[in-house]
């Protein structure tokens, strides 16, 4: 919340006109009664404070890591709205970021739109996201803006059936005039402004001593808000602390219905309040008003409860209709961000979920790769509450730098969610030989083998020292393997896996494969051997594994050995060269 700019006179002329409006508001258009307010507010979803306060700690690492502040036009401010908007772009709304370039210090309000409801009917929900130079502005006001944050995800999750359209801002510049609001009001239209039935404004609900305040409280407009704090006893009071000190007036001031939730300031707490709300008299709201300290120690969790739940119920009461939920889901990619070099890939995660109604296809794409760069799913759509792997392709002349790339699943509705891609240089190939312990002669590590595999027995001769892995020659129904992974890097013009392959067989048969070696990177065979293949000492076997290049895979040898016969894979000198 701004600081108070008027002068003493005038601020005492103003109240005076307010009260009288309000009195005769309160006379001519009071709301009607609300009965049985708690049966009500069972409607709405209770909102978990706990995720309320997590999005707080976020925003004051936010601010730590960029200078002890968030104020408008900062990095700390950028990075808000930054987190914020990725929270609402994944959760299906649709976001904008307006540029105030009449601010103090040009910034971005963020905007985000339910995309359901009648589009001329709207109820919209605001806080300033700006805090103050001196502080990280965590009650001031990161609790508004985490408090609205949370209700607009709940809302996302719920996805009920909607009567009017809700709108969330978080405005910029709140602290230096109101200029992001006002920047905001300004560019509507008349007819816009007539879609916009009523504006409700969050700033400050999570102070310390903290009260129960609410913006023209005996309005029709309040009429929700009041509700909800009257079904738990709350006895709120008018905000007259706040009155035209945020941005709730910037719509007043446009002839747009308003109201709002406040716990108060810098003003100091009556003994009456303190003995109606408890906290203590003669002390400030929030003894850290506009100040370093104003970090997450400075929130009452039970103020913001309660002020969170009542904005749900607000919403709920004013825009959610009693319909049948309709079919939806949501999309999440695991790792939200990825790096890839030119000439390789990188691997992600897209999950859904069915978020109401019932379980739906989902098909995937994919928009805002950069020149060179290719994203396919395996596989392409998937019932929703599934998931599906994506990989991302840089060519050998990619654009490099760091991209955004938007990830979209497309049923009954449009869900999407972004995913952070860095393509580098030409690879960083550093050449050498990949394999570890490759000839076996360091124990197993880093080998995964079935018992007995890698071995120094004499039975069967190493091509080089004394151990080599030697799988099956048991002459009955057996099964061996041998695996390592190994890191592929990308960027290289060669990727040459080499083994030395010696096979000595029983078996009499020349057209019969009855013993069989199978060559394996990750779930591709690169080759099959057999007992036809038996022959007196070493052949070398090579492949080309280029079309692994940036990727982690597994390298495994499997030997099938029947019933009677043996037949001996030994296997020696295990190389990946790369260069």
């Amino acid at each position: 919340m701004r600081h108070r700019t008027p002068t003493a006179g005038l601020a005492i002329a103003l109240f005076a006109a307010v009260t009288a409006t309000l009195t005769t508001t309160a006379a001519s258009a009071a709301p009607a009664p609300v009965s049985a307010a708690p049966a009500l507010a069972a409607a709405a979803p209770d909102i978990s404070v706990t995720n309320v306060q997590a999005h707080l700690t976020q925003l004051n690492t936010i601010a730590t890591n960029n200078g002890g502040t968030r104020r408008a036009g900062s990095a700390g401010y950028t990075a808000s709205v930054s987190y914020v908007k990725a929270k609402l772009q994944a959760a299906g709304y649709t976001v904008t970021e307006q540029y105030c370039s009449a601010c103090t210090y040009p910034s971005n309000n963020l905007i985000a739109d339910w995309p359901q409801g009648p589009a001329d009917q709207v109820v919209m929900f605001g806080a300033h996201l700006d805090s103050v130079s001196a502080g990280p502005g965590i009650n001031d006001n990161g609790s508004g803006s985490a408090t609205l944050l949370e209700n607009a995800l709940v809302l996302a999750q719920q996805n009920p059936s909607m009567t009017k359209r809700v709108r969330f801002a978080w405005w910029t510049d709140e602290e230096q005039g109101l200029n992001g609001s006002e920047f905001y009001v300004n560019q509507l239209s008349a007819t816009q402004r007539g879609y916009i039935k009523g504006y409700y404004n969050f700033d400050m609900v999570g102070s310390t001593n903290g009260g129960y305040f609410i913006n023209r409280l005996t309005s029709t407009t309040a009429a929700p808000l009041k509700a909800y704090w009257d079904s738990l006893n709350l006895q709120p009071e008018e905000n007259v602390e706040g009155q035209g000190r945020s941005d709730d007036y910037s719509f007043q001031q446009a002839g747009i219905p308003t109201s709002g939730y406040a716990a108060g300031a810098s003003a100091r707490k009556t003994s009456a309040q303190a003995a109606k709300w408890g906290g203590t008299a003669n002390v400030a709201y929030d003894s850290c008003y506009h100040r370093s300290c104003d970090t997450t120690s400075n929130i009452s969790a039970t103020v913001l409860n309660r002020s969170a739940d009542g904005v749900a119920y607000a919403i709920w009461q004013l825009a959610v209709g009693g319909g049948t939920p309709t079919n939806d889901f949501s999309v999440a990619v695991s790792p939200t961000s990825g790096s890839v070099a030119r000439g390789g890939s990188t691997t992600a995660t897209v999950s859904t979920a069915t978020t109401s109604g019932s379980a739906q296809t989902v098909s995937l794409s994919a928009t805002g790769a950069p020149s060179g760069v290719t994203v396919s799913f395996s596989p392409t759509s998937v019932t929703s509450g599934g998931s599906a792997t994506m990989t991302v392709s840089a060519s050998a002349t990619a654009t490099t730098g760091t991209f955004t790339i938007t990830v979209t699943g497309t049923g009954s509705v449009t869900r999407s969610a972004a995913y952070t891609v860095t393509v580098t240089g030409t690879g960083g190939c550093t050449g050498g030989q990949l394999i570890g312990n490759s000839s076996f002669e360091s124990g197993s590590a880093p080998w995964t083998a079935s018992s007995g595999v890698i071995t120094n027995s004499s039975s069967q001769a190493a091509r080089t020292g004394s151990y080599k892995a030697w799988l099956d020659g048991y002459g009955s129904s057996h099964t061996d393997t041998l695996s390592q992974p190994v890191s592929v890097p990308a960027g290289c013009s060669s990727y040459t896996l080499s083994f030395w392959l010696h096979i000595d067989t029983a078996e009499t048969t020349t057209g019969t494969a009855y013993d069989k070696l199978t060559v394996q990177v990750g779930s591709a065979t690169l080759a099959t051997y057999s007992n036809l293949n038996a022959a007196s000492g070493y052949a070398q076997r090579s492949f080309n594994l280029a079309a692994y290049a940036g990727q982690t895979v597994t390298l495994k040898w499997t030997g099938v050995e029947d019933a009677s016969l043996q037949t001996s894979f030994v296997i020696d000198d295990v190389t990946l060269q790369v260069g």
